[in-house]
This record gives structure tokens, C-alpha cells and sequence, in this order.
């Protein structure tokens, strides 16, 4: 079951159920849909790594702090993966019925709707790192000083730890998204002192992503 802010569960069991009823749902509309066949694969390869991931989690005798990174990271890709399915393939695709939307468990959007354009700036944020084995990120709306621009649904958060200083977007391969402040990202104990590299954008109520802000570090407490 997905939370009162988002359409796509929260917890990972719950996740992996939801992400397992829409993949089957598309096999059936992948040519309907005019979807191609490599994001059939490629989706169909996320829900399998994130679900032997949870797996190996799950079981005490592999439940190990680097089984709990590569679960979070088979997760993160899973659920990129598939909002940006949803977002290219199925949110604004005429094929696609209420009815099908209520078979895969996402919102049904109103016949007529008011165009919200792309954001135009990036969020601002501070990072809290008072909390060991935790990064809290406030973002928010500098100009407006509100937590989140008009039109905007929330924010992508992209990061990766690394040992080496980030210059672009793609060296930050993990992704999560939140739709109210403060966003948290937990670590294992193993990762305390390592450097976390992350920006984020702000994101509208139709998929339209607003620019990137600055790369920024910070260190696990």
C-alpha cells in the first residue's frame, strides 16, 4: 500500500509486492502500450535484483551490512526504474484506462487539468548531520520560503558515496525521491566517515524535472 504522499509504497516488502503486480500487469501491455521491449527487460531485471536482494536481507544468515547497502540500492534503482516507466510509457498515454491505472494501484488523473510548467530553480538545503549514521536533508524553496514551489510534487535526491570528489550527475547512482522535508538517509555502521556526494531537483506534478542544483558532500556521522 502506497502513503498518503506518494503512490509507491514506502516499505520494501510492501514495494516488492506493488512492483511485482504492475511488472505483470505491463507484460501483457508492453505492445498495447507501444512500450519498448528493453524497458520491458530493464524493469523486469530491476524487480529481480531488488527481490533476491530482500531475500538475502531477510534471511539472518546473510543479513550482513553489505547485504543491507546492495538491498537499498537494488531498491533505489527499482523505483527509478519504474516511475520513470510510468512517467515516459503510462501517465500521459491515451491507451492507458482508469481502469488500468486502478489494476496497476496508481492515481487516476483528472480529464482536464491546468498545465504546471517545468520548475525553473533548483531547491535549496542544509544537511543535518547531528544524528550518527544519518544525513537529514531540509530542502526548500529559497524565493518563496516555503517547502516547495507551486506545482512542484517533490524532489529527487541524487547521491552516492564515494571516494573520489563528484563532478557530474551520473556518478551519483543511487536516486530517492520525497515529497515533503526533511528527507533522511540512513547508513550501516561500516559507512560512518565515508563521504556522501548528492543534489537534487525539484520535480513537478506532471514527471517535468527543474534544474540540478550545486554537488555537495558531507560526511556519515
Amino acid at each position: 500500500m502506497a502513503n498518503k504522499r506518494d503512490f509507491v509504497p514506502t516499505k520494501d516488502h510492501q514495494f516488492l509486492e506493488w512492483l511485482t503486480l504492475v511488472v505483470n500487469y505491463l507484460k501483457n501491455m508492453f505492445g498495447v502500450w507501444n512500450i519498448p521491449e528493453a524497458e520491458q527487460q530493464h524493469i523486469e531485471q530491476l524487480l529481480a535484483n531488488f527481490s533476491v536482494a530482500l531475500d538475502v536481507v531477510d534471511n539472518q544468515a546473510t543479513h550482513t551490512p553489505v547485504a543491507v547497502t546492495a538491498k537499498r540500492e537494488a531498491r533505489d534503482a527499482a523505483e527509478t526504474g519504474i516511475r520513470a516507466l510510468l512517467r515516459a510509457y503510462v501517465t500521459n498515454n491515451p491507451l492507458v484506462t482508469d481502469e488500468d491505472r486502478t489494476a496497476m494501484e496508481l492515481p487516476i488523473h483528472k480529464t482536464t487539468r491546468t498545465h504546471v510548467p517545468a520548475p525553473t530553480r533548483y531547491p535549496y538545503f542544509t544537511v543535518d548531520s547531528t544524528v550518527i549514521r544519518r544525513l537529514i536533508i531540509h530542502f526548500f524553496d529559497q524565493e518563496t520560503k516555503k517547502a516547495k514551489p507551486e506545482g512542484v510534487h517533490g524532489v529527487e535526491i541524487r547521491w552516492a558515496i564515494r571516494d573520489e570528489p563528484v563532478s557530474h550527475l551520473k556518478e551519483l547512482t543511487n536516486s530517492s525521491f520525497d515529497t515533503r522535508t526533511p528527507f533522511t538517509l540512513e547508513f550501516d555502521e561500516n559507512e560512518r566517515g565515508k563521504t556522501v556526494y548528492f543534489c537534487l531537483c525539484w520535480e513537478n506534478t506532471t514527471g517535468e524535472k527543474g534544474p540540478w542544483s550545486e554537488i555537495v558532500n558531507a560526511i556519515v556521522p
